[in-house]
């Protein structure tokens, strides 16, 4: 007898890779049943927290989902196992959904799901936590130098037909990372790797965050453990890769620019959340930032007339740190276990 596995996969998070990782884990046990929804050449659902915040009707609460309610309904039918990544779970949903019990959802965070209408239900939720890590870690690294470096002003420049020969000027070149103290605020799975590679590149590096210890290997290297008001007073390039929390939210806002040293950098890879950004246009128009990189946004997309949009020392990409095959991969290969072990009866690796 095998069992019957609703996926609901993108085109990034591809059904097909879905498929192939159940078949090697699962083998015969399982037949699967595979949707694709149209993100990301589609925006998906963002920032829905509450009654009337606009979001789908049943769907408040959601932070983050694509994907009809009926339809997705419609596709899981009374599949026991649904696989996926942005197709939303509430609690209305779940009541129409009686055999469903196992939901592995390949993000970081079960956004897209009502858990605690799932824990009700007695539904097994799994996430596939770290997916990302050495993507972003890159592309961290790939930021900082693309906004100390000049390189997004070199390339826009001359996207409009003009050779900025002041970009060699002594006093708008940018330092090697050797000679940089880069604080890096948030030490998990992201940061433990962005610390690697800084590293290699002998930056001195700073950490904050105050529920870890450094890894031995990284205390040896002469990484320092210290508060955030110290790093962001030592800092000439503070990059941030903290979990949105209550704590966290806004935290790097008015407060935290005036404690930066005049001309530092700002990097963002995590989450738009985290910062405040009215504070950071001010401390970037000012001049006290020398620059910014901005990878993610507390509204995506962003408004086409949002004011950091328009300052020509920003670096902006659309969310992007995360897309690469590999992360494809670890995604689906850890969906597809966790669908092996229950099976199996074995527990889940990864239960929200």
């Amino acid at each position: 007898m095998t069992t019957d596995v609703a996926i609901i996969g993108d085109r990034f998070m591809l059904p097909a890779i879905f498929e192939e990782e159940l078949s090697r884990a699962c083998g015969d046990a399982v037949t699967c049943r595979s949707l694709e929804l149209p993100w990301p050449d589609e925006p998906m659902v963002q920032g829905h927290t509450g009654p009337g915040s606009g979001a789908a009707s049943g769907l408040d609460g959601l932070k983050e989902y694509m994907g009809d309610p009926d339809r997705v309904v419609e596709h899981v039918a009374a599949a026991p196992v649904l696989v996926t990544h942005l197709a939303p779970l509430s609690a209305v949903m779940l009541d129409r959904l009686p055999d469903l019990r196992l939901v592995a959802v390949t993000r970081g965070g079960p956004v897209n799901i009502d858990m605690s209408a799932a824990r009700r239900r007695g539904v097994t939720v799994v996430n596939t936590p770290g997916r990302n890590a050495s993507a972003v870690a890159e592309f961290t690294l790939g930021a900082i130098l693309a906004e100390t470096r000049n390189i997004t002003r070199g390339h826009d420049a001359l996207r409009q037909g003009a050779w900025r020969g002041d970009l060699y000027r002594a006093d708008i070149v940018g330092e090697e990372l050797s000679e940089l103290t880069i604080g890096v605020v948030g030490y998990g799975a992201i940061g433990t790797r962005v610390v690697r590679l800084l590293k290699a590149f002998g930056a001195r590096v700073l950490v904050a965050d105050p529920y870890v210890q450094l890894d031995p290997a990284d205390a040896a290297d002469g990484v320092r453990l210290i508060d955030l008001d110290e790093l962001l007073n030592e800092a000439d390039i503070v990059t941030l890769h903290a979990r949105v929390t209550e704590e966290t939210t806004g935290f790097i806002g008015e407060a935290a620019f005036s404690r930066m040293k005049p001309g530092a950098v700002l990097v963002n890879t995590a989450r738009g959340p985290l910062v405040d950004y009215q504070a950071l246009y001010r401390a970037l128009a000012s001049g006290h930032l020398q620059g910014a990189m901005l990878e993610t946004f507390a509204v995506e997309p962003t408004p086409p007339d949002w004011p950091l949009l328009q300052l020509p020392n920003v670096t902006l990409t659309p969310h992007i740190a995360g897309a690469s095959l590999k992360t494809v991969r670890i995604a689906a290969r850890s969906a597809a276990e966790e669908v092996r072990r229950h099976l199996v009866g074995d527990p889940p690796l990864n239960r929200c």
